[in-house]
């Protein structure tokens, strides 16, 4: 029988506010356990909370960036549970009435544009933290994280595989670092999602019964998770079972999924308007000013890219994946004054693999715009080769100085004197008389050798584009 996969995310993206949601505690990541809880985040008796309006600020930009419904009026809510790292017993979140509803998300798998929907936006309170290591067999209770502002991003079950799993929630992740209202850092746990995955016979059009995959907080993690659970549905219903709705832990160590509760139905929760924080009312006033302070979106960045920079949608979509990629291209650009495709193939090709190689962002590149434009200048007025310039970054990289001090220093200026190239090619030919004789007799792919050798005679400085018209003109000879 043929499958089809039906998945849905719900990304929890933590808000980059220096304080938290409903008190003045500090959210900065890496304190001492429980040295960042006060009075509110604890649910002491008394204590009331009071809402950051710069939560408010983000949310709304959120909205306006998926084209979403930013809602007039909107109301928190308790929802209730029991878990020791929830000294309330309730979370503060929203639940009939979200901040921001019914916006949508471009994506783009295989060069195919696809719409993903997106339900709801909601803001809410992340619970603590229970840690089980060094504790001999007991669990600590870490409260740092409490009360830290997350919007929940509820997506619609719009997705059809893993691939465009992965594809909505990366470009999630760029927007949301667009706009500056998360630094989307995984391994902090400040983007993170849980994965709603069902599958039915293909043609049906009811859904399956759904288990939800919680806390992925990488893309890898999150494609293999989504694989297993696929797999694992499709076995449990051909060998004649039932799908059991239910929350289940994605093991990355043993790559396999396991059972962690039965999934709780809203009822469970028991929601509540929270009858100390009053409804939130946005004024349209705020709003036009949020609209206003608005960034250029990936999307728009990218559609400007193609025409004003002659580049590929590929190329456009790569260098606009990040706010700070899309602006050290630009400013590479700016400095260099080189044709942009240069500059791209620069900033994808070799910039990119030394990032990877050493796992930096482009944030943290040793090896500033202002460098690699100082390079491309080099090579435009052919000073260095595009070869001698692979050695010239890498030098930049390893911190070396600016491209003109290294070519200085490393002697790497390149040989564009007609004279000393004709001579290189003189003493090639005299010590390569077999393969002289060859090409003379028709083997004209030797052309290529010839051009190598005089190349590494040269160790490279020889400007290739005179190496091969003076070559030729002394073969015809």
């Amino acid at each position: 029988m043929a499958w089809e996969t039906v998945i849905g995310l719900e990304i929890h993206a933590q808000l980059a506010t220096k304080s938290k949601i409903f008190s003045g505690a500090s959210t900065a990541y890496g304190a001492p356990p429980n040295t960042q809880a006060c009075a509110v985040d604890l649910g002491l008796p008394g204590v009331l909370p009071v809402l950051n309006e710069e939560v408010v600020r983000m949310a709304a930009k959120l909205g306006l960036a998926i084209d979403a419904t930013v809602a007039p009026r909107s109301v928190f809510a308790r929802k209730n549970y029991f878990y020791p790292d929830l000294p309330k017993g309730y979370q503060i979140s929203q639940y009939e009435l979200p901040i921001v509803k019914n916006g949508h998300l471009q994506i783009e798998v295989d060069d195919e544009e696809k719409t993903i929907g997106i339900t709801r936006a909601h803001l809410e309170e992340d619970a603590g933290k229970s840690l089980h290591e060094d504790f001999h067999g007991l669990s600590g209770i870490d409260l740092n994280r409490a009360g830290t502002p997350l919007l929940e991003i509820v997506s619609e079950p719009d997705m059809r595989s893993p691939t465009e799993a992965i594809a909505y929630m990366k470009k999630m992740h760029s927007l949301v670092r667009y706009l500056e209202i998360c630094d989307g850092n995984m391994q902090e746990g400040s983007f993170r999602c849980d994965a709603n995955i069902s599958v039915r016979p293909k043609g049906q059009k009811e859904f399956g019964t759904r288990t939800e995959l919680k806390n992925l907080n990488s893309f890898r993690f999150v494609e293999r998770a989504l694989n297993f659970e696929i797999e694992r549905q499709i076995d449990v219903l051909e060998s004649g079972g039932t799908v059991v709705q239910e929350t289940r832990l994605y093991d990355a160590d043993k790559n396999e999924t396991r059972s962690m509760r039965a999934k709780e139905e809203a009822n469970d929760y028991r929601y509540f308007p929270d009858p100390d924080l009053l409804p939130l009312v946005i004024e349209p006033a705020f709003l036009e000013q949020v609209k206003a302070d608005l960034p250029e979106l990936p999307d728009e960045k990218k559609r400007r890219f193609m025409p004003q920079y002659g580049l590929s949608l590929y190329d456009a979509s790569m260098l606009t994946s990040s706010r700070e990629l899309a602006d050290y291209f630009e400013e590479t650009v700016k400095l260099s004054g080189c044709e942009a495709k240069r500059c791209a193939n620069w900033v994808m090709g070799d910039l990119a693999a030394f990032l990877n190689k050493n796992n930096l962002d482009i944030t943290a590149s040793p090896v500033s715009a202002d460098q690699l434009a100082g390079m491309l200048r080099r090579i435009t007025d052919k000073t260095i080769s595009g070869k001698i310039a692979k050695k010239v970054f890498e030098a930049m990289w390893g911190g070396e100085g600016d491209a003109d001090t290294i070519i200085e220093k490393r002697g790497l200026k390149q040989v564009t004197n007609t004279g000393a190239i004709e001579k290189l090619i003189d003493e090639v030919l005299a010590n390569n008389p077999k393969q002289l004789q060859d090409y003379r007799g028709g083997k004209e792919k030797l052309f290529g050798f010839f051009v190598g050798q005089v190349m590494k005679a040269s160790r490279g400085k020889a400007n290739p584009a005179q190496v091969n018209e003076l070559l030729k003109k002394k073969l015809s000879q």
